[in-house]
């Protein structure tokens, strides 16, 4: 976990900007939030329960328990503004917006291996109550190039985030909540009222149980509102590529193969040096499953190692190490247990002992060396025994120097040798570090800051060439060696630095290549957070992730061209089950009563919209509906019913048109129609709800029917928690 306040690192003051009035933990719920807004001011816990305790209980027609967190604290409507862009979602997202949902608040930063632990979690929430929850990412930035939005947008399809993200890049918000460390979440009633918040990783099972209690509580009230949400996601707009955010790449000059972990397909591609395709591991599909490479799956793998026709993978979010047998063209699973270490075990056998986000491999003499990201450490294996331990690092996060068992490392990330050593790319201190392979020696830090107090050092960060401790890097992510030069994918500045040492034995460090700004020109070159690099026959081979490229740079002229692989193509989807859940037998139907239609070459069903006050149609969303029959009949073909269809929407967006062709001219049919649509403020952005209305349909087609087009209605929703804010006993 990362703390802000370790350091002194907020140049505002804290008194003047802080709404919080003290803070809460999970197991008393005393934590105040003052409103900022015109009606509210600095409130103590106490007062604002005896306030809820004043007002007259909302008339229901089951006895209201009671409240399981009475000290909660109303919080600002405005309390998300300040941000510099929402991501997720095509519009900003308010409180009054957010009215009747639980919240959580995500702050996070996506450099930080804790954060990225917390995605899983949420999203197992968001699965669970899915009508009940809104997820809010926000996303308080640590270093300068996580404040672009751009950049943030690229985290969040690497990450596969569903949930809307607000850009705090001026950490207002965080300043709000009084939000010391990432990452930190913070839980929001359906009424506005702040109930909590607490920090780091691992807390699943807390979060749960809040939900079911703070669900059934508003459940029972009345004021909970379970209508189905729809957000425009990031990853609806990004075009397929052949390759997705690679992280890692090896070079296996011997056999003149090159590995290419293709992160987000989930698949490592096998090529020649000049982009002919050899072979591809992994099916594409998220999973952990052995056995040949069509069947083999991975999760999001990183780091690679090679020993003969063994190929090494850190299959990250499995928390795995895979091993490959290139000859027998077959996955296996060496290390871990499918869950994540959050104990900080030493070591163990390999197939007991969880591993926690294994990133980099390196394989030196028999023995294989894992950058676990996840307990800030380096961990061993040797090859033929059935162990796997730490080797470096005491677990705390931090650049400090020293024996191996009490150094401490940031999240490393990136791993390299020249037989003696290890290099290290410890990307949360910025700093580039030499483990050495003597179980005796120590760990030290040949370029960027280190053993500064208090923590400080995982804030020294830059982009400055210079000497040993005065360099300064910002998050790289990935290192090779090669004839006693150390290249560098300095991540977030968009370059490769070189490393070299001078005649006082200093390693200096010079610019490579980039210019320092992100983009995907080759003249000058650009980058945008290359991650990993190798080296073959004089060519250094560059992971250029947000670009989902590879390059090849020739060591003496720089000259820089992409390589392509011929034929490799983007995995295909994995197939969705077909919906029929909202055409279910024991779904809700309006029931309407039979219908006489005149012989034509169309059924049709003319359908009047309802939206409550102040929403219109998502611009975004289609219109859509499924048909299918109720037992037998002949007025319409097979093949349109069951398929979700696009309706014809009027001009002003209140009338929605059904038209399907007539497959016999009279006839009786018995249809259920499910009509679905989506609606938000302005009809655009923000939260947008969906709408699903169904209806049981008995029709008959006459020569002498009365009526050619069907008409429906959606029934008028009753007033609505965004139509009434004042509804509830608080506002």
């Amino acid at each position: 976990m990362l703390d802000r306040n370790r350091v002194n690192h907020n140049r505002v003051n804290r008194v003047a900007m802080l709404l919080v009035v003290g803070f809460l933990t999970w197991a008393t719920w005393s934590h105040t939030i003052a409103a900022d807004d015109d009606k509210a001011t600095t409130h103590q816990a106490g007062a604002a329960a005896k306030a809820d305790a004043a007002k007259p209980a909302p008339k229901v027609k089951t006895p209201v328990p009671e409240n399981p967190f009475p000290n909660r604290v109303k919080i600002s409507q405005g309390i998300l503004e300040g941000g510099t862009g929402w991501l997720n979602t095509d519009g900003e997202i308010t409180m009054k917006d957010l009215r009747g949902k639980v919240v959580i608040l995500d702050f996070w930063t996506y450099c930080c291996i804790n954060c990225l632990h917390v995605l899983p979690d949420l999203k197992y929430l968001e699965k669970k109550y899915p009508n009940e929850l809104v997820v809010i990412g926000v996303h308080s930035a640590k270093f300068d190039n996580e404040k672009e939005t751009q950049n943030i947008r690229n985290a969040i399809q690497r990450h596969e985030i569903e949930h809307p993200v607000i850009n705090d890049s001026k950490m207002l918000v965080w300043r709000k909540f009084g939000t010391r460390s990432w990452p930190t979440v913070v839980i929001v009633d359906p009424e506005g009222y702040y109930l909590g918040s607490q920090s780091g990783e691992g807390n699943r099972e807390l979060l749960d149980g809040v939900l079911k209690k703070v669900i059934a509580y508003h459940r029972a009230k009345k004021t909970l509102d379970e209508t189905p949400i729809r957000f425009d996601l990031e990853r609806h707009k990004a075009k397929p590529t052949p390759l997705k955010y690679p992280g890692k790449v090896l070079a296996d000059e011997k056999g003149q193969r090159l590995f290419t972990v293709d992160s987000n397909h989930n698949r490592i591609v096998i090529s020649d040096f000049t982009g002919k395709l050899i072979d591809i591991i992994g099916n594409g599909a998220i999973g952990a499953k052995d056995g040949s490479y069509a069947e083999a799956s991975f999760d999001h793998p990183q780091g690679l190692t090679l020993n003969g026709d063994t190929l090494y993978v850190a299959d990250t979010e499995n928390h795995l190490i895979r091993t490959v047998d290139l000859k027998k063209k077959t996955v296996t699973t060496l290390a871990g247990t499918g869950e994540q270490d959050r104990l900080r075990t030493p070591g163990g056998k390999l197939r007991s002992t969880p591993l926690n986000s294994p990133w980099a491999l390196q394989y030196v003499k028999g023995n294989l060396y894992i950058a676990m990201a996840g307990p800030h450490q380096i961990w061993s294996h040797e090859l033929g025994s059935n162990r796997i331990q730490a080797y470096a690092g005491s677990g705390r996060e931090d650049i400090i120097n020293g024996p191996l068992a009490e150094s401490a490392l940031a999240q490393p990330s990136g791993l390299a040798t020249d037989g003696k050593s290890l290099f290290v790319c410890d990307s949360e201190g910025s700093s580039i570090r030499s483990v050495a392979l003597d179980p005796k020696g120590n760990v030290g830090t040949i370029a960027g800051a280190s053993d500064l107090p208090r923590g400080a050092t995982l804030f020294e960060f830059g982009d400055v060439d210079d000497t040993g401790a005065d360099a300064r890097f910002q998050h790289p992510l990935g290192v090779v060696y090669d004839k006693g030069t150390l290249y560098i994918a300095d991540t977030f500045n968009h370059k490769i630095k070189k490393l070299t040492q001078n005649k006082k034995g200093e390693w200096e460090s010079v610019t490579w290549l980039g210019t320092g700004k992100p983009g995907d020109k080759l003249s000058p070159v650009q980058l945008s957070e290359p991650s990993g690099l190798a080296i073959a026959n004089g060519k250094l081979f560059i992971a250029d992730a947000n670009n989902h490229r590879i390059l090849t740079a020739d060591l003496k002229t720089k000259a820089v061209t992409q390589l392509t692989i011929d034929g490799l193509k983007p995995p295909k989807p994995a197939e969705s089950s077909s919906d029929d859940g909202d055409l279910a037998p024991d779904r809700e139907f309006i029931g309407v009563k039979p219908q006489q239609v005149a012989t034509a070459k169309n059924l049709s069903f003319e359908v009047t919209l309802s939206l409550p006050t102040g929403f219109k149609l998502n611009k975004l969303l289609p219109v859509t509906y499924r048909m299918k029959a109720d037992g037998k009949q002949t007025l319409l073909a097979a093949d349109i019913l069951g398929p979700r269809i696009k309706a014809t929407v009027s001009k002003d967006g209140t009338t929605a048109t059904v038209t399907l062709p007539l497959s016999a001219k009279t006839g009786k049919a018995t249809l259920m129609l499910a009509l679905s649509y989506g609606y938000c403020r302005d009809g655009v952005g923000g939260l947008c709800k969906l709408k699903t209305t169904r209806w049981h349909i008995p029709v008959e087609v006459t020569a002498d029917g009365k009526q050619k087009t069907i008409k429906l209605t959606v029934p008028v929703e009753k007033a609505t928690l965004e139509t009434k804010p004042k509804l509830g006993s608080d506002d």
